[in-house]
């Protein structure tokens, strides 16, 4: 079976004498190769600075906490995403409004967005679904007419990019997850790209316990509340050997996502997703729309492919759904789309085979 989602794992004889190196230094907590996996992170996005965590559900976390958003505020966010994007606004104590969704692309539509905005609304949370970018220009437009922060996640998306820049450029908090079948691992872990250099300072004293590792602990006052959310040396390790090749890593999901793309054109009984302008997909699942999807992913199961719509939408769960909005675009959407392989294991023969069994209808 061609699995939808697998692990990238260096080879062994690169991996191992770095990890070994690292494992019997002295040191495996949070230092020297911390430090150099954020400098390298933020050289591979081009811009901000990035805050190494141990998830990117802490990254959420954080977020939130730097927008300010607090006990009874509302975050406007998306149903169609993993569960953490929406829990996280529950930690820190807001109430969740879905906006409905474009039924072309299936990310947060801006038009429902800024009809959910009232003056409970302190964060917009957006999600780049399967590696697809929201409409970023309309969604910058709306966070300046009205002055409310916009949250990135880009968990699916790195490598993704608007106006020729990564995402990690466009808002003042963007989240990346490294969690272990992402475009690059860390095995576990996760990092928040922040560009005011002052919330950046701020996030570092959060993601450990509150205190400022630049001063002793009995030198420390604790002013805020913080959280053992750090990246360790081990984890960052392993970052660092898989940024190497991450752009090589990354390009192979967008060359079979564009591939397919193009061959899937016009067939029977298929949706292509579309793509906002000036943006470009890092295709971390290759997403559709078809009809009768059970039949379609019994017809992929039976020849070998694995397809899965993989979420559960977000206000199915009596614990996300604050409101229960009714989200008529969602609704259509989510009835008919699948998501297929498309990573770095995928092959042009493997592409060709897919494309050949859709064709043959289900």
């Amino acid at each position: 079976m061609l699995p939808l989602v697998q692990t990238s794992i260096p080879p062994r004889e690169i991996l191992m004498p770095k990890l070994e190196a690292i494992l019997y230094s002295g040191y495996v907590a949070q230092g020297e190769a911390v430090e150099e996996f954020e400098r390298k992170f933020e050289e591979y996005i081009g811009g901000g600075h990035t805050l190494s965590l141990n998830s990117g559900t802490a990254a959420l976390h954080i977020a939130l906490i730097l927008a300010g958003v607090k006990e009874g505020d509302e975050v406007i966010s998306t149903a169609l995403t993993a569960e953490p994007t929406n829990t996280s606004i529950k930690a820190v104590g807001a109430k969740i409004r879905y906006a409905d969704v474009d039924p072309a692309t299936g990310n947060i539509s801006p038009d429902a967005i800024e009809k959910s905005i009232n003056p409970k609304t302190k964060a917009i949370v957006v999600v780049d679904y399967a590696g697809i970018p929201v409409d970023i220009q309309r969604i910058q437009e709306i966070s300046e007419k009205y002055n409310i922060p916009v949250i990135q996640d880009a968990a699916h998306a790195l490598g993704s990019k608007f106006n020729g820049k990564k995402a990690g450029n466009h808002f003042p908090f963007t989240v990346y997850s490294f969690q272990a079948i992402k475009h690059l691992t860390t095995i576990d872990g996760g990092a928040l790209q922040i560009q005011d250099k002052e919330l950046y300072e701020k996030g570092k004293v959060i993601r450990w316990f509150g205190l400022d590792k630049k001063l002793s602990r009995m030198d420390n006052n604790i002013t805020i509340q913080g959280y053992k959310y750090h990246m360790n040396n081990v984890n960052a390790t392993v970052g660092l050997v898989q940024l190497e090749n991450i752009e090589e890593l990354v390009q192979k999901y967008i060359t079979n996502g564009k591939y397919l793309d193009e061959q899937l054109k016009g067939v029977d009984g298929v949706e292509l997703i579309q793509y906002y302008p000036n943006t470009e997909p890092s295709y971390w699942l290759y997403t559709i729309k078809v009809e009768n999807r059970e039949a379609f992913i019994k017809k992929m199961a039976d020849n070998g492919i694995m397809a899965s719509e993989l979420h559960k939408r977000s206000d199915s769960h009596t614990y996300l759904n604050d409101f229960n909005l009714e989200l008529p675009n969602l609704d259509e959407f989510y009835s008919k789309m699948v998501h297929l392989p498309c990573g770095w294991w995928v092959t042009k023969a493997d592409c060709d085979k897919m494309v050949e069994i859709i064709k043959g209808g289900w």
